[in-house]
């Protein structure tokens, strides 16, 4: 199969999608690379040509997420976040709750994390301003997703947002 961009996409996407079905019966540190490459049907040297480790698949897979829903959902600002965007944040990852809170559960929430520091801060970018930007709203953004995946999404996305306009005046 190999080479080409698209099928190293599609096989990385395999290998995450592997991975995270396996974490519906176990833990992380109880899979097994030859778990995931026979049960994503590619081989082991596919596994490590993408991936070190596996949180990084779960990274990989959280970001192709973010970037479908973005489309489908014609977000314009996708590499950015401001307090004004807030509501798109929290509907995405209120779409993938479940998949959330099961990386909650198996203690991966570094994985959540990673993608968004991907997601948010310009990776090319030699501005200092770009990057402390990009760091402190991951970083915000990560710590308010936190708490309201501990809370059990208690709350919809409009309350979150509602609540960081509330933060972004008192401060």
């Amino acid at each position: 199969m190999g080479g080409n961009a698209k099928t190293t996409e599609f096989l990385k996407e395999c290998l995450a999608d592997a991975l995270i079905k396996l974490l519906k019966k176990k833990p992380i540190e109880k899979i097994s690379v030859p778990e995931i490459v026979a049960t994503a049907q590619v081989g082991r040297t596919t596994y490590f040509r993408n991936f070190s480790n596996k949180q990084e698949a779960i990274t990989f897979k959280l970001i192709k997420l973010w970037e479908r829903w973005a489309e489908e959902h014609d977000v314009a600002e996708r590499k950015n976040f401001t307090p004004q965007n807030g509501l798109t944040f929290f509907e995405y990852n209120y779409s993938i709750k479940d998949l959330l809170a099961l990386l909650y559960e198996r203690g991966l929430q570094t994985a959540i994390y990673d993608s968004f520091h991907e997601i948010m801060i310009p990776q090319d970018s030699e501005s200092a301003l770009e990057c402390y930007e990009g760091s402190f709203y991951s970083h915000g953004l990560f710590g308010l997703l936190d708490a309201w995946i501990r809370r059990g999404f208690h709350e919809t996305p409009q309350e979150m947002q509602a609540y960081i306009d509330k933060i972004c005046e008192n401060n």
